[in-house]
């Protein structure tokens, strides 16, 4: 399973919520993003999420999407879970892993 963000969801990803724009990090969370976890978790297979490709993002967004993920499912159920591309910022997954463990912290 697999989700490209730039072609799946947006080339520019935008804020954190909904409210402050469009392609937000809230709407990537319910639209895309915890359906195929679900999906990926039931059939017992991982979901690589393709960062590639964008005009960047947010940390907003980013801690939107994945810290939001965190705040429903275990952080450690959802980095068994997931898997990334990230060849364009190689640093994100590391952001993205600290928001995944931090998001139960706030």
């Amino acid at each position: 399973m697999a989700i490209s963000v730039a072609r799946d969801f947006s080339q520019t990803p935008g804020p954190r919520s909904r409210e402050e724009g469009d392609f937000s990090g809230e709407e990537f969370l319910e639209t895309l993003l915890r359906p195929q976890f679900v999906e990926s978790v039931a059939a017992g297979q991982k979901l690589n999420i393709d960062l590639d490709g964008t005009e960047g993002y947010a940390t907003s967004f980013l801690e939107a999407a994945f810290g939001g993920l965190a705040r429903e499912y275990e952080a450690s159920k959802i980095l068994d879970t997931l898997t990334f591309k990230c060849e364009d910022e190689p640093y994100l997954v590391q952001e993205i892993t600290k928001y995944i463990k931090e998001a139960r912290k706030k």
